[in-house]
């Protein structure tokens, strides 16, 4: 298939974040581009806005008649009407994760791919890119602030990519550099069990490296599943090739040493919160350096960097009220944004509002979860958000209420959590989930007295 043969685009489920990255890469190409999503959310207004057609209740009738390309995303059901129609029509059908490994053929690219931290390292690899002049294209799971967008054009052959072991997707991509952030179990739906996960999921990707090409993990990786691999780069927090050292935070800043296989680079200025997010910013770092970007440049990229939409986005900063909306939506995730809240409102009284993702994953780490939230002063559980599941008997939100020690832990719908939220007025709130959970936002944002600051564009 020829790229440059693709005209008329209709994207089934275009309002997902790594769809809309696709529909703007298209469209930004002169293409004509159309889609349906069953919700209408900030995102596909802007979508529209931009000039895509979208519509929000599935109708064979609706569909354009000239389409070179069908895109979809493999959340929606195989017997979706649009679907088995244009199938019908004997039009080109193609996963996302198809066409992001064609648009790639040909061009350097950089993957990230990892169980947490892969959109902010992939958004974090791009943005610093961009600083060092080096102006890579770059396809992301988040809107990054600094390009207010999710999909960037740019001028050089480098392409960044978020690879995503969801539906084993990343073993469409052929990296010329390779970053693997973190190989915790997940998609469990779609694996089995975790030895699979890392043998036909991570430990496959790793194999597609271009012949030549570099592969960057976390040093805590390395033993358990790279014990041969003496080509490696390596990053860590005081071990590997490149080691974040003294890491402290002052005046709202995560500062740190870098040790960098050439040798120490003097002081970093990290904006984002949390351990985690060194370790982030530490892997973006390595792969500018392996390209020959600038130490000073990089430094100032890293200082100016506004950070990502839903990871650990403060909508709301003030001295009366906090409101922080972050896309965890697993332990080791939850983990990461209640222990950076800690760190920095430690004197702060935390109420965490989160809505669990997907039956089956509620299900595999009902325990962990459990485990995390009671580290909240006060944990607020939505219903579970099914995406693109059926409901598994017994597994619910108030299985996770039975197993935690929280006394203030509660279940509540939509409509009582808002009611909560104006009669007790928390003071520092962070929204947690990957499902529809970030429409409470602004409401909340108002109710607790401040405008959002940004916006999912």
């Amino acid at each position: 298939m020829k790229l440059s043969e693709i005209k008329h685009i209709y994207f089934i489920g275009i309002g997902g974040i790594g769809m809309s990255a696709l529909a703007r890469y298209f469209h930004q190409r002169g293409g004509t581009v159309a889609g349906y999503d069953r919700t209408e959310t900030d995102l596909t207004r802007r979508l529209a806005a931009e000039g895509m057609n979208i519509h929000y209740h599935a109708a064979v009738d609706q569909l354009p008649q000239s389409i070179d390309l069908v895109v979809y995303t493999p959340a929606v059901p195989a017997d979706f009407a649009e679907l088995k129609a244009l199938r019908e029509r004997g039009v080109p059908i193609k996963k996302r994760s198809e066409v992001l490994g064609i648009i790639s053929r040909g061009m350097d690219c950089i993957a990230i791919a990892g169980t947490h931290g892969k959109t902010t390292t992939t958004t974090l690899t791009t943005h610093l890119l961009h600083s060092a002049g080096i102006e890579a294209n770059a396809f992301l799971g988040g809107i990054a602030h600094n390009f207010s967008t999710n999909y960037v054009a740019g001028k050089s052959n480098w392409v960044v990519i978020e690879a995503d072991e969801y539906d084993r997707s990343f073993l469409q991509l052929d990296p010329t550099i390779a970053v693997i952030t973190s190989m915790d179990a997940d998609h469990l739906d779609i694996y089995g069990d975790h030895e699979q996960m890392l043998e036909t999921g991570y430990l496959a990707f790793a194999k597609r490296l271009v012949p030549g090409g570099k592969l960057i993990v976390q040093w805590d990786l390395v033993q358990h599943y790279f014990p041969d691999k003496e080509d490696l780069i390596t990053y860590g927090i005081d071990l590997g090739d490149y080691a974040a050292r003294q890491i402290r935070v002052e005046e709202g800043w995560f500062l740190f040493e870098l040790r960098t296989p050439r040798g120490d680079t003097g002081t970093w200025r990290l904006p984002l919160p949390g351990r985690h997010n060194v370790l982030n910013a530490v892997a973006a770092i390595a792969v500018c350096l392996e390209n020959g970007a600038e130490v000073e440049r990089l430094k100032e990229g890293l200082a100016s960097f506004r950070g990502i939409a839903r990871r650990f986005d403060f909508v709301l900063r003030t001295p009366e009220a906090i409101l922080i909306d972050d896309y965890a939506h697993h332990p080791t995730e939850l983990n990461a944004a209640i222990t950076a809240a800690r760190e920095l409102f430690p004197d702060r009284r935390l109420t965490g509002i989160f809505q669990p993702h997907l039956y089956s994953r509620t299900r595999d780490f009902a325990s962990e979860f459990a485990l995390a939230l009671n580290k909240l002063d006060e944990p607020l559980i939505l219903p579970i958000y099914p995406a693109r599941e059926e409901p598994i008997e017994g597994v619910s939100s108030q299985m996770l209420l039975d197993r935690m020690a929280n006394p203030r832990a509660k279940v509540l719908d939509k409509s009582s959590l808002l009611d909560y939220v104006r009669e007790t007025r928390p003071d520092t709130v962070l929204v947690l989930g990957a499902g529809d959970i970030d429409q409470l936002v602004a409401p909340l944002a108002a109710m607790l007295g401040g405008e959002t600051e940004k916006t999912n564009n």
